[in-house]
């Protein structure tokens, strides 16, 4: 484990709000921490890298909640001010030159559904509400709609098609995890856009780590019928009998790798929303006494 005091945007340099954890993470290359006003969020190199598109992770600086929400809440369904999440949602869609009126927001409950979101559904989540439920992924080809999906320790899933020109981001929790949600969101891209995973960019973005993320029995026995040839390596005996301590991220590049994602074409976090939860929400180090985090994407207009 590292730290990191490094801001970077536009070429510039500067310290961040605090010190954080990073989880070493092989030949994945760390996630990059960039401050717009008053706002820090977290963005991936290799997407960087892709023209097409712009993302974001977001963290809990730059907003306006208070107490157990400050400051960057961006969930209307855990008792915050709906005013300052609007001024939230205002803040992160200026770093991508929108208005909320372009975001569309999902509708999680731990499923695999995944939404083919068009210029219809602008606004939804945010200005609107959602005239959908149980939606854990979403997917667009069209250029200027900003998607967010939102955490709080649980694996947000990038896809890029770079070839197709289309995108999506998912959510994947334990239970999302179990039931393969990357492989859930690819056919989906497939059977939308034609997409093929040989084509994708993808990326596992902050969650719970391993270290942190202990499980019991039933979750364990889900994730040993579910991945019978390589739970082994997922879970590892936790602190006391009967306990586990599971490793999402490795599960989720599993999936990806075996959906047929190439392996120079995933990036891994190396950000625990536990593990640096003054930074970022997490449900398991407040005790749900929290606000959400959002992923963020957006295909960049010709």
């Amino acid at each position: 484990m590292v730290k990191n005091v490094v801001m970077q945007r536009a070429g510039q340099e500067g310290v961040i709000s605090m010190e954080l954890l990073r989880k070493n993470n092989n030949k994945n290359e760390p996630m990059k921490v960039h401050k717009y006003k008053q706002i820090e969020y977290l963005t991936f190199p290799l997407l960087d890298e892709v023209e097409m598109v712009r993302h974001l992770f977001s963290t809990r600086e730059g907003g306006v909640s208070k107490g157990i929400y400050a400051s960057m809440n961006l969930s209307y369904a855990r008792g915050d001010d709906k005013e300052a999440i609007d001024e939230n949602f205002r803040r992160i869609a200026e770093i991508f030159e929108t208005t909320p009126d372009r975001i569309v927001c999902s509708k999680q409950t731990h499923t695999t559904n995944v939404r083919l979101v068009t210029e219809k559904d602008c606004g939804k989540g945010v200005l609107y509400p959602a005239d959908y439920d149980d939606v854990d992924g979403l997917i667009t080809n069209v250029p200027g709609i900003l998607l967010c999906t939102s955490y709080a320790d649980c694996v947000p899933l990038y896809f890029v098609d770079v070839k197709n020109e289309a995108i999506g981001l998912g959510h994947s929790g334990w239970r999302g995890t179990v039931c393969r949600m990357g492989e859930a969101m690819l056919k989906n891209m497939r059977e939308a856009f034609g997409t093929k995973p040989e084509d994708v960019i993808a990326a596992i973005g902050p969650s719970i780590c391993k270290d942190c993320y202990e499980v019991g029995e039933e979750v364990a026995e889900a994730f040993r019928k579910s991945f019978p040839e390589e739970w082994n390596c997922l879970l590892s005996e936790g602190k006391e009998p009967g306990k586990y301590q599971l490793d999402l991220w490795e599960a989720n590049k599993k999936v990806l790798l075996g959906a047929g994602i190439l392996s120079e074409h995933l990036a891994v976090t190396d950000l625990c929303t536990c593990c640096n939860s003054e930074y970022l929400f997490s449900h398991r180090a407040s005790k749900g006494k929290r606000g959400n985090l959002g992923a963020f994407m957006e295909l960049r207009k010709s």
